[in-house]
């Protein structure tokens, strides 16, 4: 998708504004054409926006205090993320609106052993599948004692044994929906205590835990373990890409950093929102105490895409405005004024589709759309228009700093013609 879009921008889209014109910018959006249009002074000469460097002057006046005030706020928003937790949406997430979840609900409330349940697949030697199934029966009894499972069906515990007579299968019933606490227990009860007692003894076994707690469980820890090395391996790339595109390891570092802080602002709003109670009349949800189990890393690398091309757009103004000759103070409030119309339009466009997903029913897709536009938000915003300046401003010409090898070589003015020689004028 991202190679066919560059190859639009290539061939489709400079020949599509060709042919356009002057009219590529009719009809004018109404408010935000006004906020980054050049204006006309009493006498006809150009005059600067009045939007733009208004929101600016406390990042460029004292950047030391705006960077310190924000950073903070960003860092407090970011702080509930360190509680996060993540599940799977169960049965008990879908919308009782419809009338099938209304029978799901008649129905487990009257068998309970056909609601939420585990898988206990044990693989042996096939001369061993009486002692195995008779282990699995004792287990069936057993948990249908304890108050974490369902009591047992009126004709018994029934054991699936395959053809071959290797593998046996049981399903044990739980009445707690398989995101609650009991669920939880109820698994890790099976794994280190019932199911290992109950086949003990019996060689060659090998045996596993698996239906919907589990596989919400493992895959919260598989998301856990995972993302440090995907977060790794795109902060590095991030890191190479950044610091060759603009021959400065400064800015390489801060890239990451303000996409690691709008990132983490996003996890914490996300944590606020969903993990309590407060908003859900506001957004028409039942809180599920979770987060998605495969939203953070989702999340994560979409974020790091979109936030870089805001990114790479700013900074590639700001460093014009630096090969112009101007200051470093007045190079950033050039390149965040003349493309601020560009990037907002972008963050509207991107927070308005990001949003409809927030209007949705089930509780992955409203927090999907949540934690993108939030982000977005954020980043479009305080990111690019307070902390950037603010971090820009403070480090002065050491944002342009990079090692002897990376720095690009400098442009070779032209050499003069030489001067003709003076012509010799013979005697007559």
């Amino acid at each position: 998708m991202v190679a066919v879009a560059v190859i639009g921008s290539l061939t489709v889209l400079p020949a599509l504004l060709a042919k356009l014109g002057r009219w590529v910018d009719r009809p004018r959006v109404p408010l935000l054409w006004r906020l980054t249009a050049p204006r006309v002074g009493r006498h006809g000469q150009a005059a600067r926006p009045r939007f733009w460097p208004a929101v600016l002057k406390p990042a460029l006046r004292a950047p030391l205090a705006t960077l310190v005030v924000s950073v903070g706020l960003l860092l407090a928003l970011a702080a509930p993320a360190l509680g996060m937790k993540l599940k799977f949406p169960g049965m008990e997430d879908v919308p009782r609106t419809t009338a099938a979840m209304q029978a799901y609900d008649r129905l487990t409330a009257a068998f309970p052993s056909n609601g939420t349940s585990h898988t206990v697949a044990v693989k042996a030697p096939a001369e061993q599948a009486d002692r195995v199934k008779a282990a699995l029966t004792g287990l069936a009894d057993r948990a249908a004692a304890d108050p974490l499972f369902a009591p047992a069906e009126g004709d018994g515990p029934k054991v699936k044994v395959s053809a071959d007579r290797r593998v046996s299968v049981l399903e044990v019933a739980t009445p707690y929906a398989s995101r609650t606490d009991e669920a939880s227990r109820s698994l890790h009860e099976l794994r280190q205590d019932l199911v290992p007692a109950a086949l003990d003894g019996i060689p060659g076994v090998e045996y596993a835990v698996g239906g919907g707690v589990a596989a919400s469980e493992d895959y919260a820890d598989h998301i856990w373990a995972k993302l440090p090395l995907v977060a790794a391996f795109v902060l590095a790339l991030t890191f190479l890409v950044m610091a060759w595109t603009f021959r400065s390891v400064v800015v390489a570092l801060t890239s990451i950093l303000l996409n690691l802080l709008s990132a983490g602002a996003a996890y914490g709003l996300l944590v606020l929102v969903f993990q309590g109670t407060w908003a859900e009349g506001l957004l028409g949800f039942t809180s599920m105490d979770a987060i998605v189990t495969w939203l953070p890393m989702f999340l994560f690398v979409v974020l790091f895409g979109l936030s870089m091309d805001y990114h790479v757009f700013v900074v590639s103004r700001i460093r014009e405005g630096i090969r112009q000759g101007m200051s470093n103070k007045d190079a950033v409030a050039y390149g965040i004024t003349s493309s601020a119309g560009v990037v907002t339009s972008a963050a509207i466009v991107m927070v308005g589709v990001f949003s409809i997903f927030a209007t949705l029913s089930t509780i992955d897709f409203k927090q999907l759309g949540i934690g993108l536009a939030a982000a977005i938000l954020l980043d479009a915003t305080i990111i690019r228009a307070v902390v950037l300046p603010s971090l820009m401003t403070l480090l002065g010409d050491a944002n342009w700093w990079a090692p002897r090898f990376l720095r690009g070589r400098a442009a070779t003015p032209p050499a003069e013609p030489p001067a003709p020689a003076p012509e010799l004028v013979g005697a007559r």
